[in-house]
């Protein structure tokens, strides 16, 4: 099979790589100058496990669940593997370490320095070292050889050296290589290689050719060396079965030979040419992975089928056929362990093979369930990952010719149990924070400033700084106690450390704005209970400890409550008198954290909102970020980036509101939560580039994402505007949870938001109107509020669709009564009278609707008459030709309020109605009675001034007294004789008139141009008699009978018309306060016998039957629509 060679993959920052294979084989790790190992399962893993190990690595080895790392600040650490646990210190230098590399049993480690020194170190003692001085230049490499007995390190001064190990003393030396002053300035940083199992050559990559020297006798045996080699080699590596060598040159070259026969067998170039700086085989072989100066992971498949990797096979077990696996099932007793090793191990690998065909490597060898890295690094099966794989050193002797690809698990190497795997509890942290183990880290970064803490050889403190230094100036303080947690706020900061063997665990508290002298405060643990997360609120403080408890104290250090928590803590935060708790409620399998949440008020009334509920993760996710937003709503982030926030409005839900994967240019980038703000909406965090959290230095720059619901077809107009809509909605919900529990808030936001809400709604309903979803229109009118309804129900009758407009009309009703019912429960029927005549007459619409009950017949026919006039007047007769779209707010459309108006005016809902009062309203038999007198209402008291600055082509009421509903009755039996009542009013101060060209905006000054003509008003009142002269016409006939009877009347008659019109027009503005005097005097019996007489000719014109009235309404609509 011929070599293949995958797609490089991004891996790490530009700078030093290094790549290995983990024990197993079962995944694939990588060091780079941005300070991470990472763990990959496969080159397509797109989510590998991160562990930080410093500011920069410059080279790592791994064996036996444990890594070594030279880092940046001249030391060699070792951690746990795969958990990536900090477990010490393993050697200093005075320069930094270049190269480790492990001895064959993994019990000792191999360090070369810049600073010319060797040293081997025991790994379970680190105080057994020893150190090897020879070169004269920095070390840039060493390797052990396989029996312990040598070691082999190159240098910059040009030289080769081989150690013997006992003694400590140089054996050989070689010079090879081109001299230098620093690893830097090196053409090939030389790594060296020993021959498998014996030992018998070593490899050296010396400019093209790789030199191979034999083994005591330390002779020059032979070259490889090919055409196609254009620059020197960087790296060499030889096969677990010691047949093959593979070298890496600075051109980006990698090029494989047959020790045996001296022969290049592959040849395979970097896609784009950069120096191969890392190499490694697989412990099975068949897969060589690589890595480049630039950061990036390569993997070549199949390398060296043939040869004596065919042997390999042989050596296999047996494993039985499919069909042989259930012959003998009666015999077996799996139970009592009847099975030997060979044959549970060859089984085990078919039922894998079986049930799982995806759990295949690229190999060709099946792994069984439990060794699979998964997605998430909490889901590493730890006693596989630290199984060592190596046999006795008997088997490596007699078997030293061929290595089986597939090996049979020992009972202590594989489990019985193949069931769900156990998922590691995740660790505790504190949000905002990096880990602890970095010597540079951030301790805290929040809204209100930046913990830094610095553990090195020079300093051991924290530094404070403040966003806002009128809070506080910056801080510098020692960490004598060695402080591993902290938490900022506005008044406090709180520091937690762990206990040592001399000292108790401590909590201490720096309360900065406090007006005594004594700020400081410190409270020692129990015996044995560790502090493992602290958190601030409002005048308190909070620390979760090992001992499953929750201990409150004030922000001057008195204790208060404490409470027991239902399990492990992972984090929380505080914000005002709010305390989230985050914990592990049970244990999660296959990757899967179990955690639970709690949500504390601890002011004055004191309540559980939230009861260890689970909370949600994203599959194969942990917890990254726990906190607040600016506004009080809790808030976590998982590590699959998705940030949810808590849905008060939906039964204390959570809502994914963002993925900053989304936001991510690259797969391993990531965005380090800092702060959540609903208003404005913003999400701030730091953007991490191949990395999950930002290094102290250079100071990283904050970055702000937009939220974004996870709605579907977000492409299209409707999913934009329905997730627009139900993110307002959600953001602004903190609004009713500071009001409900005293808060100071905005009432203009709440405001604002409901307009942009209702605004969002209409343009909703507009395109589902467009796309005639009628019932669709119906659902969206039942989140509107009476406003938008009304504006609603006219677009409809524009757009003619009546039936819409019907059924939304009854909607208004039926929430009406429903309202009316709700407000009127407690309340005493004189009070529910006054307010509703004040709201009625204040701008609110006095419209007769289909839920009022009609008191006088006559009555219901005047009024009706009157609004039909009004609203001539207003429209005009200009034509209706399209349909336009009314928007919440503007200017250039009436407002009508009817039902909901925001809490800071003060009102009570005006469709509350007692039972005096339904008789007295009037019955709509007409949908068009609604269409048109709805938005004709003004909406406040103080509504004229507010309409004169917004020019609203609304009348306004003459005073901010509402009218009572009497005098509005009395009001229709008033005379409209125009220019005479006007004088007299005008002397009697109606001052508040109001002319109607200054009312309109520029959007409508086309409708209310022509005012109503003396056709018009002829017509209304000869309607009757062409009815009856020609029953069988339509309305537009009768319209066009009208004209030509009009125009056969005399000119002195057409001009009576004329002047009556002109003088109805001038009289209107002042005729509410003109019939509020008359009712007035009426009810006094003073009123004179002149207005008496007019009240009766009034009531003479005005007497025509409901019948007529809506003739008149229809033919009036059809004018407008033609």
């Amino acid at each position: 099979m011929a070599l293949s060679q995958k797609p490089m993959r991004y891996g790490h920052t530009e700078g030093h790589t290094e790549v290995c294979f983990d024990d197993t084989g079962s995944c694939i790790v990588t060091c780079g100058s941005d300070g991470d190992i990472r763990i990959w399962e496969s080159l397509n893993d797109d989510d590998p496990k991160s562990i930080n190990v410093g500011e920069k690595a410059y080279s790592f080895a791994l064996k036996n669940g444990r890594l070594i790392t030279a880092v940046s600040n001249n030391t060699v650490q070792i951690h746990t593997f795969p958990e990536g646990t900090p477990d010490g210190i393993l050697t200093r230098f005075t320069m930094n370490a270049n190269h480790v590399v492990f001895s064959a049993d993994g019990s000792r480690v191999a360090a070369a320095s810049s600073d010319f020194l060797v040293k081997i170190v025991e790994v379970t003692d680190s105080s057994q070292q020893k150190t090897f001085r020879g070169h004269g230049a920095p070390v840039l490499s060493v390797s052990f050889d396989p029996k312990d007995t040598f070691l082999a390190s190159s240098s910059c001064d040009g030289s080769v050296r081989v150690w013997k190990i006992s003694e400590q003393t140089c054996e050989t030396s070689w010079p090879l290589l081109q001299m230098c002053n620093d690893v830097v300035n090196a053409k090939s940083i030389c790594r060296l290689s020993w021959q498998p199992k014996q030992g018998k050559l070593l490899a050296i990559p010396v400019e093209k050719v790789v030199k191979l020297y034999r083994r005591e006798t330390w002779d020059h045996q032979l070259d490889l060396s090919d055409n196609s080699i254009t620059q020197p080699l960087n790296v060499v590596a030889w096969s677990p079965c010691g047949q093959y060598v593979a070298a890496g040159s600075v051109g980006g070259c990698i090029v494989i030979w047959n020790a045996d026969t001296q022969k290049c067998i592959e040849r395979v170039k970097h896609e784009k040419g950069y120096t191969i700086c890392g190499l490694a085989w697989h412990p099975k072989g068949g897969q060589i992975a690589y890595t480049d100066m630039e950061g990036n992971l390569g993997l070549l498949e199949n390398a060296c089928v043939n040869g004596k990797k065919s042997k390999h096979k042989a050596s296999a077990p047996d494993i039985k056929g499919y069909d042989d696996l259930f012959d003998e099932d009666g015999n077996e007793d799996f139970l009592n362990g009847d099975l030997d090793e060979n044959d549970w191990g060859s089984k085990a690998a078919r039922n894998d093979e079986d049930e799982d065909d995806d759990l295949m490597m690229v190999s060709g060898r099946p792994r069984n369930r439990g060794a699979i890295i998964e997605d998430d690094e909490n889901s590493l099966d730890t006693g596989l990952l630290k199984a060592n794989p190596a046999f006795d050193k008997e088997e490596e002797e007699d078997d030293r010719e061929s290595l089986a690809p597939l090996q049979p698990l020992s009972s202590t190497q594989r489990p019985f149990y193949d069931g769900p795997v156990p998922t590691p509890r995740q660790k505790p942290f504190q949000p905002g924070s990096t880990p602890v183990h970095l010597t540079h880290r951030f301790m805290a970064w929040n809204s209100v400033g930046i913990i830094r803490c610095y553990n090195d050889e020079q300093d051991n403190a924290i530094d404070v700084e403040f966003h806002d230094t009128a809070i506080h100036h910056a801080m510098h303080l020692p960490n004598s106690l060695n402080h591993t947690m902290a938490d900022l706020s506005s008044e406090a900061m709180v520091l937690a450390c762990e206990s040592t063997e001399e000292l108790p665990s401590k909590l201490h508290c720096i309360h900065f704005n406090s007006w005594d002298s004594n700020k400081e405060w410190t409270v020692d643990m129990l015996q044995d209970e560790e502090v493992e997360a602290v958190c601030l609120g409002q005048g308190w403080a909070a620390c979760a400890t090992s001992t499953l408890l929750l201990r409150l104290f004030t922000v001057a250090g008195v204790q208060k409550e404490i409470f027991s928590i239902p399990g492990p803590v992972v984090s929380m935060a505080g914000h005002g008198d709010q305390l989230l708790l985050v914990f592990h409620r049970g244990t999660g399998f296959e990757g899967e954290q179990c955690l639970g949440v709690q949500l504390i008020e601890l002011g004055r009334k004191k309540r559980q909102v939230l009861h260890g509920d689970p909370l949600p993760l994203s599959r194969k996710s942990y917890i990254t970020w726990v906190g607040f937003s600016a506004e009080g709503t809790p808030c976590y982030v998982d590590s699959e980036g998705v940030v949810r926030m808590l849905n008060r409005g939906l039964g204390n839900t959570w809502t994914p509101i963002c993925d900053t994967r989304d936001h991510c240019k690259g797969k391993s980038d990531h965005y380090w939560v800092i702060s959540i703000h609903e208003n404005p909406q913003q999400l701030r965090c730091i953007p991490c580039k191949g990395a999950r959290f930002p290094p102290t230095l250079p100071r990283p720059a904050v970055a702000v994402l937009s939220f974004k619901l996870p709605f579907c077809q977000v492409a299209t107009d409707k999913g934009q505007m329905e997730e627009q809509f139900w993110r307002s909605v959600m953001f602004h919900s903190y609004l009713d949870y500071l009001s409900q529990n005293g808060y100071e808030h905005d009432e203009g936001v709440k405001g604002q938001a409901i307009q942009e809400q209702q605004n969002v709604l209409m343009k909703m309903f507009a395109l589902s109107c467009t796309l005639e979803r009628e019932f669709r229109c119906m659902e969206l009118a039942e989140l509107m509020t009476q406003n938008a309804m009304s504006l609603a129900i006219k677009y409809a009758s524009r757009s003619r669709r009546l039936v819409l407009a019907q059924r939304l009309n009854e909607l208004a009703a039926e929430r009406a009564a429903e309202m009316a019912a709700a407000e009127g429960q407690g309340t005493q029927e004189e009070e529910e009278e006054e307010d509703f005549r004040n709201h009625l007459n204040a701008g609110y619409s006095n419209t007769p609707t289909e839920w009022g009950q009609a008191r006088v017949r006559n009555l219901q026919c005047q009024q009706s008459m009157e609004e039909e006039e009004e609203e001539e007047e207003e429209e005009g007769t200009s034509e209706v030709t399209k349909p336009r779209l009314p928007t919440l707010g503007s200017a250039s459309t009436p407002k009508s309020e009817a039902a909901i108006v925001p809490s800071n005016q003060g009102r009570v809902n005006p469709f509350k109605v007692s039972s005096s009062q339904k008789n007295q309203l009037v019955h709509s038999a007409n949908i068009l009675d609604n269409i048109t007198k709805l938005p004709k209402k003004n909406s406040t008291p103080n509504g004229r001034a507010a309409a004169n600055k917004e020019k609203c082509p609304v009348i306004k009421p003459l005073v901010p007294k509402p009218k009572s509903k009497q005098a509005a009755a009395a009001a229709f039996f008033q005379p409209r004789a125009p220019s005479s009542a006007k004088k007299n009013l005008e002397e009697r101060g109606g001052k508040a008139e109001t002319p109607l060209p200054e009312s309109q905006t520029p959007a409508e000054s086309s409708d209310n141009k022509r005012p109503k003509t003396g056709f018009q008003m002829w017509l209304e009142e000869n309607r009757s008699s062409i009815l009856a002269d020609n029953p069988h016409f339509e309305e537009t006939e009768i319209i066009k009978e009208g004209m030509s009877r009009f125009r056969n009347l005399s000119a002195e008659e057409r001009m009576v018309w004329t002047e009556k019109a002109k003088g109805r027009e001038a009289g209107d503005p002042s005729e509410g306060k003109k019939r509020k005097r008359l009712e007035g005097v009426n009810r006094d019996g003073q009123e004179s016998q002149e207005k008496r007489s007019k009240e009766d000719t009034s009531s003479a014109k005005t007497s025509n039957s409901f019948e007529q009235a809506t003739i008149s309404k229809l033919s009036a609509f059809a004018y407008k629509q033609n």
